[in-house]
């Protein structure tokens, strides 16, 4: 099963998504959990992120894979739960680090090759599409992307959570 969580900065959605894996977990003894990581650290800000999120799933059990783009080329066993954190960071990543043509074609196929291989996958993405400022058009470009990732990820998902202000609201 795929589910698909999204929120604002700092709305807890990656607790959410947390907590969620731990319960696919508790009904899957036998599974291995995946957490991949698509935040390349490139500063003292980015550095201090990725701790807080080690911090968070300290003891949970989870095996880190680092993944910066070319989701294809990973592999899961079938029954591996996933957690993917966060698709803002592998879409810079295949823009800016692969220099992918097609990065929304090209992370929808690694999605896919995940949930056919993997007995669950949670994405957790970002909600950046309602803040009303006017963006350059590189930023744009971006933004629109993102969000064509998310409904592509929207239909394919078994499940659907907004987090806002912590709140959990189920979509699909």
């Amino acid at each position: 099963m795929m589910y698909v969580v999204t929120g604002g900065s700092g709305s807890g959605k990656s607790a959410y998504a947390e907590d969620l894996i731990m319960k696919l977990k508790a009904d899957s003894q036998d599974s291995q959990l995946i957490y991949l990581a698509t935040m390349m650290p490139y500063g003292e800000e980015t550095q201090k992120k990725i701790e807080r999120h080690k911090k968070l799933r300290a003891g949970k059990g989870f095996k880190t894979v680092e993944c910066f783009g070319e989701l294809k080329k990973l592999t899961w066993n079938e029954n591996d739960i996933v957690l993917l954190e966060c698709m803002s960071n592998l879409l810079a990543d295949e823009i800016y680090e692969v220099k992918s043509k097609s990065p929304v074609d090209e992370i929808m196929a690694g999605i896919r090759c995940i949930c056919d291989r993997a007995k669950h996958l949670v994405v957790v993405t970002n909600e950046v599409f309602s803040d009303g400022v006017r963006y350059d058009d590189e930023t744009l470009r971006y933004i629109e992307l993102l969000a064509g990732i998310n409904c592509s990820m929207a239909e394919l998902a078994d499940e659907v959570t907004e987090v806002v202000c912590g709140i959990p609201v189920r979509i699909k």
